[in-house]
């Protein structure tokens, strides 16, 4: 089809339209993306032959049926449309519905019964108006806390239904039914001694001894369902059905963790699409920050004045950081020399603190553990519980002041404060996750005597039974009294600390409320703290089956503690971090987090031996040959196929297979960023024709 201007007859357009110009096509060719026809091929033709034809091909019929189906596959309400389009779509939708076959109109009922059922569940989502509200007040970065919190909620609320269902509620309902139950896992070859465990007090119990063991886990808390002492290594026969208790606690908690890792991923993988978007460096400039920076779910209000001033700080910070670059450039030798070594001597400082704590962490743990034989009779309630939290005390007390030596030392190397951030939270990550790993190193010394089962402690059992008679239940006892110390440590902050300084800062001498201010919400840290209370989650999980459903209240009731604190006692920090790349970075050290839960979970259960006198592994070698054992009660062609599936015959293939579809995606992956490159580059080119049409028309003005 020929141009428009070349339909009349004319070898040109009038000089009244055009001047002295050339014509559209010549004009076209003269863009600055024609120009790079001899390395683009074809394809300048092609895009210059549909400018110049004006007119997709096809007819108009075939095009508007097109569009018609490219809109009928996607719900009407998510069309970039206003409302008018909208309601003439819809009407002509309706004219049309009398045409349509049955399969046609089943599959339109289908599509409006899924987007229905979508709205209804996006009605139903847990705290839904709470976290619109939060939003519109602080933004989406501190939205995005509240979000990761509730999605903390539903994964444990998730691991609860688990045990419960298949642990603690069956042995609950056995036991209240008065079934019989088969013991299993009896060895007459063990010594007596290791048979000997009876967590509870003799004789007349004070009250303050309730207390005691309500808060550390010991006494009478060690014979509840809580702990892994209290299950029993039997089987109950029950309507010609026979319930295995050792085979359900140990499948419902790899089954806990193994939901976990998957929903985790998932999670993960849909942030991390739009982190990529959102934090690509050509997007982060100062167009995006002026143009597309605000955030319109903001209410009017203080909340506006806020975003503003996040605003003029960022760019501010991007300036003194570009500053800062350029000083770097210009560094001579000498001082490049001189800072690398004040680096250096910070980070050895940063070691030697690290070193420090971890050594407070794991001289406190091992003070508790033997303070422990003493009887609450002969200690005080407060030096009882003192003895008791020591370790939480300990671990608490380094992650609450070692980030602020962090931050201090960290200003002193000289890094562009994007770095600082950066490297600040890492340190902080590492402190946090490194203490429970010493904390278990810890447990795990004192029960297998440093790993020398010859030693004269645990020669007889295999383990340290004089000091951990139900070693699963000592490892519980501590993941619990850190939650529970975690727990009260908010409520002191809050009650304590955050509401005093309000109201100083609010009510008390101006000079002293500029000094100090008002507090500040840090995303960052709070969500590292609920890492850190996840990772104390899972480690104790598999010694504490009810230990997911605590975690679960406690996050409830953490929710609506920093709603309270936030809105009456907060404000939005300075420099705020992007959603996207911010809850990426937090999932990630979240399955850091699962990852250290793991390791003591699969040392337990293939190498570590059980405790003899509790729990429902008692007698077995290791916890994984209870798995082995009902295996072998399968039938014939079951047990066969399992037996292969854990053979190197279908390891090595699958291994392979595996392989394969790694190299793929490899290259896929490589083929979609060499799409994604050339995309650029052609955006590039469109911005250049831009400049050039730009420089045309003001010429003909």
């Amino acid at each position: 089809m020929e141009p428009r201007w070349a339909q009349t007859g004319r070898a040109g357009p009038d000089d009244d339209e055009w001047g002295q110009q050339p014509p559209p096509s010549s004009l076209f060719l003269q863009l600055p993306s024609n120009a790079t026809l001899r390395f683009r091929g074809n394809v300048a033709k092609a895009w210059g032959a549909g400018l110049g034809d004006g007119e997709p091909p096809g007819t108009p019929q075939e095009r508007d049926g097109e569009e018609a189906g490219d809109q009928e596959s996607v719900p009407l309400k998510r069309l970039p449309l206003c409302m008018a389009e909208k309601r003439r779509l819809r009407f002509q939708e309706q004219q049309a519905a009398w045409k349509w076959s049955r399969w046609e109109r089943w599959q339109v009922g289908r599509r409006r019964l899924r987007g229905q059922v979508g709205g209804a569940l996006l009605y139903a989502q847990m705290w839904r108006d709470s976290l619109h509200h939060i939003g519109g007040h602080f933004g989406t970065g501190i939205q995005s806390y509240f979000s990761f919190l509730r999605f903390l909620v539903l994964l444990n609320l998730g691991g609860a239904l688990l045990t419960v269902g298949f642990v603690v509620a069956p042995n609950a309902a056995f036991e209240g039914l008065q079934l019989n139950q088969t013991q299993r896992g009896q060895n007459s070859t063990v010594n007596s001694s290791c048979l000997q465990y009876d967590p509870s007090v003799r004789g007349l119990v004070s009250y303050f001894t309730y207390l005691l063991d309500l808060l550390s886990g010991t006494g009478f808390m060690e014979l509840t369902h809580l702990f892994y002492g209290y299950y029993q290594n039997s089987a109950v026969d029950f309507v010609g059905f026979s319930y295995n208790i050792p085979l359900a606690y140990l499948l419902s908690m790899l089954g806990y963790f193994s939901v976990c890792l998957l929903w985790i991923v998932r999670r993960a993988v849909h942030l991390l699409k739009r982190s990529l978007v959102s934090e690509n460096g050509a997007l982060s400039t100062y167009s995006n920050k002026v143009f597309a920076g605000w955030d319109f779910c903001l209410a009017p209000g203080t909340a506006v004045h806020m975003k503003h001033t996040s605003l003029r700080y960022e760019l501010r910070m991007d300036l003194e950081e570009q500053t800062l670059r350029r000083l770097m450039a210009q560094r001579s030798r000498a001082q490049r020399v001189a800072l690398y070594g004040l680096r250096g001597a910070l980070n050895l400082l940063v070691g030697a603190l690290l070193g420090a704590a971890f050594y407070c962490v794991y001289r406190a743990t091992e003070y508790s553990q033997q303070s422990q034989d003493t009887g609450p009779g002969q200690q005080g309630l407060a030096l009882g519980l003192l003895v008791a939290y020591l370790p939480s005390i300990v671990i608490t007390a380094a992650n609450q002041l070692l980030p602020l030596a962090f931050g201090l030392l960290v200003r002193l190397e000289r890094y562009p404060l994007s770095l600082e951030i950066r490297l600040t939270l890492l340190r902080t990550v590492f402190l946090r996750l490194s203490s429970l790993v010493v904390l278990l190193l810890s447990l795990w010394t004192q029960i297998t005597c440093h790993g020398d089962p010859e030693a004269d402690s645990c020669q007889p059992c295999g383990y340290n039974h004089q000091q951990h008679p139900c070693w699963e239940t000592s490892v519980g006892r501590e993941m619990y009294k850190l939650l529970v110390f975690d727990l009260l440590v908010v409520l002191l902050v809050l009650l304590l600390v955050e509401f005093p300084r309000k109201l100083l800062v609010t009510h008390g001498p101006a000079p002293l409320a500029r000094l100090w201010g008002q507090q500040e919400f840090l995303v960052p840290p709070n969500v590292l703290d609920l890492v850190y209370g996840q990772t104390v989650c899972w480690v104790g999980a598999a010694f504490s089956p009810l230990l997911p459903l605590l975690n679960s209240a406690k996050f409830v009731l953490l929710f609506y503690l920093k709603k309270l604190t936030l809105f009456s006692n907060c404000r939005p920090a300075n420099r705020t971090f992007r959603a996207s790349s911010s809850s990426f970075f937090f999932l990630l050290v979240l399955l850091l987090g699962l990852a250290i839960a793991w390791v003591p979970l699969l040392y337990s259960v293939f190498v570590l031996q059980p405790s003899h006198a509790c729990g429902p592994f008692r007698g077995e070698p290791t916890m994984w040959s209870t798995l082995s054992a009902a295996i072998e009660t399968l039938p014939h062609v079951a047990r066969e196929f399992l037996e292969f599936v854990g053979s190197l015959a279908f390891a090595v293939p699958l291994f392979l297979l595996l392989c394969i579809l790694m190299f793929y995606l490899m290259a896929l992956a490589h083929s979609y960023s060499r799409l994604v490159k050339e995309l650029k580059g052609q955006l590039r080119l469109e911005g250049r024709d831009k400049v050039f049409l730009v420089t045309q028309i003001t010429e003909l003005s």
